[in-house]
């Protein structure tokens, strides 16, 4: 199965609440390692020295310090189209945390926009 097809599943198998996710990345011919990473580089992915795997790939699902799952997406179409093949792996999923946003000093109609926006 096509590795962009493969996140698709895993990302469609999550609970609406996730928040991020980490994914280890493994390319089966190391010679195209280098055509990969200029992929791999578009979702920000953190290159494993000395290991089995490849690439760490961190996702965040609406809010954090990590890659959207359609620059993710992204970065793995292209190695399918590059015709890189490769597997992942889910190695952690944290569901339910809420993000902070600082509102003191916001007139309440600014709180009660974002409030609305958020519980979509």
């Amino acid at each position: 199965m096509a590795l962009a097809d493969t996140f698709q599943q895993i990302v469609d198998s999550l609970p609406d609440d996730w928040t991020d996710l980490q994914l280890d990345v493994r390319i089966f011919d190391e010679d195209q390692y280098m055509a990969a990473a200029v992929f791999m580089v578009t979702c920000n992915a953190q290159p494993y020295s000395k290991h089995d795997w490849h690439w760490r790939v961190l996702v965040a699902h609406r809010f954090g310090h990590a890659a959207a799952p359609e620059a993710v997406h992204t970065a793995l179409q292209l190695l399918d189209e590059g015709r890189i093949d490769g597997e992942i792996a889910l190695r952690e999923v944290r569901s339910g945390r809420a993000e902070i946003v600082p509102t003191w000093g916001r007139p309440e109609s600014v709180r009660q926009e974002f409030r609305r926006i958020r519980a979509q």
